[in-house]
C-alpha cells in the first residue's frame, strides 16, 4: 500500500497568493517560488538516488534531508546540540558547546568537513595544549568531533574515506588520570577539622559524598527523602538513566556519619521533599543543571581552600569520588563491588578509573624486590 508524507516548507501564503504564485513577477513571490522548485527538485533527487539504491523509506529521506542542511562541522555540532537539548540531555548539550567553542576559536565559524584532516586534528591537539588543557580535557572534545563525523557518514554527507577518525588514520588519545584520591590519613584530618563554619559544611558535604558511593552531584542534589529504603540510600544515576538499557540502581548504607550530615544540613523531613536545600522543587532540568554546576563551583571553592589550609592541596567533588574507589581498592575490595557502586557500566571504566592512583602502591612493591630480610 502506498502512503503519502507532507514536508513543510516554512512558507505561509494566502489562497489568493497561492494562486498567483506561478505566474507572478513580484520579487518575494518569485523567491518563494524558486525555493519551493529548489526544494522539491533535492527530494526528488533523493528519492530517485535511494529508490536506485534499494533501500527507500521516509525515515532514509528524511536523514538525507536533514544532512543537506549540514555543510560544516559548525553546523552539525550545533545539530547535536539541539538534539540534546530536546531530549533534557543538558550535560551533553554543554560538553557538545564547549567542543565547539574551542574548535570555533581554532578554525572560525564554518569549518568545512573536508577541512578536518589528521593533520588539522593534530595541530588542533596541540593548541589546546598550549592553551593549558589537559589531554583528558581535549580528548572529551575530539570525541564530539568524531561523533559528528560519523553522523555525517550515516547521512551521506561525506563519504567513509573522507573521515579523519577511520581506522589507520587519526586516533583520540586518552589522557592519563590524575592522581585525585586521598589516602585515609588525610580523609581523617580532612573529617576533624573544626574552625570556621563555612568550611565545616562544605566539609561535611564532601564527606557524605565520599561514604554515599563517591556519589555525583547531579544525583546529590535530586536525593529525595523517598530515596532512603531500609537505612540505604538508592538512586539511578542521572548521567545514564536515559542512554542505557538496563537501568541500574546504586544502594549506598547510611552510616552514622552521614545521617549526622542529613540532621545537621538537610531538609526538614518530608518524603518528596529534597534531602539538603540546593534545588527547590519548582525548576526546569536545564535550571537544575545550572544550579549544579554553580553548587560544584562552590563546594570546590571551598573544599580546595580546606585542602590547602591542612596542606593536603586540591580537594574537589571529584576527588571524593575518586578516593571513595581507591580506598576500597587498597582495602582489598572486589573492583567488580565497586564498580557496582560506582554505577559504571563496565569493569573496563573502572580499572582505566583506577590505573593511575598507585604510585605509591608501586613504589611500595618496587622495595619488596630486594628486601632480603
Amino acid at each position: 500500500m502506498r502512503s503519502s508524507k507532507y514536508y513543510t516548507l516554512g512558507k505561509v501564503l494566502s489562497e489568493d497568493e497561492w494562486a498567483k504564485l506561478p505566474t507572478s513577477r513580484l520579487r518575494q513571490m518569485v523567491e518563494i517560488r524558486e525555493d519551493i522548485e529548489a526544494s522539491f527538485n533535492l527530494i526528488k533527487q533523493y528519492v530517485r538516488a535511494l529508490t536506485n539504491e534499494g533501500d527507500f523509506s521516509f525515515t532514509a529521506l528524511n536523514l538525507r534531508l536533514r544532512g543537506a542542511s549540514i555543510t560544516t562541522i559548525n553546523k552539525a555540532l550545533n545539530a547535536r546540540i539541539e538534539e540534546y537539548r530536546s531530549n533534557k540531555r543538558y550535560g551533553s548539550m554543554q560538553m557538545a558547546q564547549c567542543a565547539l567553542r574551542t574548535f570555533e576559536r581554532f578554525a572560525g565559524d564554518s569549518i568545512p568537513f573536508a577541512t578536518v584532516t589528521p593533520q588539522w586534528l593534530r595541530k588542533y591537539e596541540q593548541h589546546e595544549r598550549d592553551r593549558g588543557l589537559r589531554q583528558t580535557t581535549i580528548s572529551m572534545h575530539l570525541r564530539q568531533l568524531r561523533t559528528a563525523f560519523n553522523e555525517a557518514k550515516k547521512l551521506g554527507i561525506i563519504k567513509p574515506s573522507a573521515d579523519p577518525f577511520a581506522a589507520g588514520q587519526y586516533t583520540i588519545q586518552n589522557g592519563e588520570g590524575r592522581k585525585l584520591a586521598l589516602t585515609l590519613a588525610q580523609i581523617k584530618m580532612f573529617a576533624h577539622y573544626s574552625g570556621n563554619a563555612t568550611l565545616e559544611h562544605y566539609r561535611d558535604l564532601w564527606m557524605f559524598i565520599y561514604q554515599c558511593n563517591g556519589i555525583n552531584i547531579a544525583d546529590l542534589i535530586r536525593l529525595r527523602f523517598c530515596n532512603i529504603k531500609d537505612g540505604e540510600i538508592c538512586y539511578v544515576r542521572q548521567k545514564t538513566r536515559n542512554t542505557t538499557k538496563t537501568i541500574k540502581e546504586i544502594r549506598a548504607v547510611i552510616t552514622p556519619m552521614m545521617q549526622e550530615i542529613i540532621d545537621k544540613w538537610g531538609n526538614p523531613y518530608d518524603e518528596n521533599a529534597y534531602i539538603f536545600p540546593v534545588l527547590q522543587g519548582d525548576e526546569t532540568e536545564l535550571e537544575k543543571d545550572y544550579r549544579c554546576q554553580t553548587f560544584i563551583t562552590l563546594m570546590n571553592h571551598y573544599t580546595k581552600k580546606l585542602g590547602k589550609l591542612l596542606g593536603i592541596g586540591n580537594i574537589t567533588t571529584y576527588t571524593a569520588r575518586h578516593s571513595f574507589a581507591t580506598v576500597l581498592k587498597r582495602s582489598g575490595a572486589n573492583i567488580a563491588y565497586i564498580s557496582e557502586s560506582l554505577g559504571h557500566s563496565n569493569l573496563k571504566i573502572t580499572e582505566n578509573y583506577l590505573a593511575s592512583f598507585e604510585r605509591e602502591e608501586r613504589e611500595k612493591n618496587a622495595l619488596l624486590l630486594t628486601n632480603f630480610d
